[in-house]
């Protein structure tokens, strides 16, 4: 019997029991399409992530304050960077063109009876061209403002929204903590980073913001959360950081460990990227969990069948088919069962991970790989549990078969 004559029984008896066919592929397409979807997200997961960081500003280096132990340790971080060492990176760094600190919290701000809580950023003025942000109107934070401690605000696009609507802000007032701000400017849109919405954010001078609503915390000055430097070029950006570490060394008199961080965009994006990929290949694992228990369903029913199809066979024997016919017609069987259900898998994949990027912000995508590793790995599993069955149907004695019938 040559493989095509196998190959039409095969479909003949699969189709004899299309129910039990279906119910056989079902773990592999549940296997197959949970092996693409997960790696599909995951790596929309991953250059989400990645896009957001990029966006944080070109050639990038930031400065927090504790060495990354002690940030482990406690959620409140130490407060060892004030904004000297933001004036001292700006001056003294040569790798640098330009430096933003900035120190965040969450106040209350009203508008004509509106209250909302959001996050207020006191910053400078080199904020926009160090994290890439525009004025869509009006103006943003002056250093005339910085120096005089003047009570003006630029909000976020979404917050100027949700407090004036379609008017225009620009010299209106808000109340922040009970204090009161004349409204400057009004930012672009930005969109969100890490679950933070940057368009809800109002954004004050740096001295005000201390001295106005937060007060001084620190005993070594006007302290800040993080200080946001910008590297010459791509090729300054390990320069940067390797003077900034050695200039905050010297300011800060350390002899042992560091009291603060200095990471660039890579080092941040290599750190997500190492913790979204793990996540991908651990949820593709648990999904492949799904291929091998469809594998097994294939050799259950397989061995069923050949209990079923034992006076088949018998008679099959008794005419001339060799145990290799057999052996050949119940792999044929097995392989298609499991080259079907990695088809129809393959498809609900690709659907679902369409679905995910249509309806969400990751930007999911099908990746070849995982579409020939699950189809391959679902055709593997086929032939490997197919084997004991057919091999058991072409053993079987034609007599006993017969008689047992």
């Amino acid at each position: 019997m040559d493989w095509m004559e196998s190959g039409k029984m095969a479909v003949k008896t699969l189709t004899a029991n299309k129910m039990r066919s279906m119910l056989t592929m079902l773990g592999i397409i549940i296997g197959n399409s949970s092996v693409i979807a997960m790696v599909g997200i995951g790596q929309g997961a991953q250059k989400l992530a990645s896009d957001q960081f990029k966006s944080l500003g070109p050639n990038l280096v930031v400065v927090v304050p504790g060495a990354n132990a002690a940030q482990t340790r406690a959620s409140d971080p130490p407060k060892t960077l004030v904004l000297e060492d933001a004036q001292a990176i700006a001056e003294q760094v040569p790798a640098v063109t330009a430096v933003a600190p900035q120190r965040q919290n969450q106040f209350a701000i009203v508008r004509d009876g509106l209250t909302s809580t959001s996050s207020v950023i006191g910053t400078t003025p080199d904020f926009l061209s160090v994290r890439s942000f525009d004025v869509a109107k009006g103006r943003f934070i002056t250093q005339s403002d910085l120096e005089a401690d003047n009570l003006v605000v630029t909000l976020g696009s979404e917050m100027a929204t949700r407090f004036f609507g379609n008017r225009d802000p620009i010299g209106e007032q808000i109340r922040i903590k009970g204090v009161s701000f004349q409204v400057v400017g009004v930012l672009k849109e930005k969109g969100a980073f890490l679950g933070s919405n940057q368009d809800d954010t109002a954004y004050v001078p740096l001295t005000t913001m201390v001295n106005r609503l937060t007060g001084r915390t620190s005993p070594y000055g006007l302290d800040v959360s993080v200080i946001y430097a910008s590297a010459k070029n791509e090729n300054n950006v390990s320069a940067a950081q390797y003077q900034i570490t050695n200039l905050l060394r010297l300011r800060h008199q350390i002899t042992t460990d560091d009291d603060f961080t200095v990471q660039t965009q890579k080092d941040i994006l290599n750190i997500v990227g190492t913790i979204t990929g793990g996540l991908t290949i651990m949820l593709a694992a648990i999904a492949a969990i799904s291929l091998l228990v469809g594998g097994i369903g294939i050799m259950n029913i397989m061995l069923v069948s050949v209990t079923e199809r034992t006076k088949e066979i018998g008679l099959r024997k008794a005419i001339g088919a060799s145990g290799q016919d057999i052996l050949t017609q119940f792999i044929i069987e097995a392989l298609m069962l499991s080259a079907a259900g990695g088809a129809i898998g393959t498809v609900v994949g690709i659907g679902g991970v369409t679905l995910v990027a249509a309806l969400t912000p990751l930007q999911a995508g099908i990746a070849p790989a995982a579409i020939v590793a699950a189809v391959g790995v679902s055709g593997g599993i086929g032939l490997f549990f197919g084997v004991v069955p057919a091999r058991r149907a072409a053993q079987l004695d034609p007599i006993v078969a017969l008689r047992e019938s």
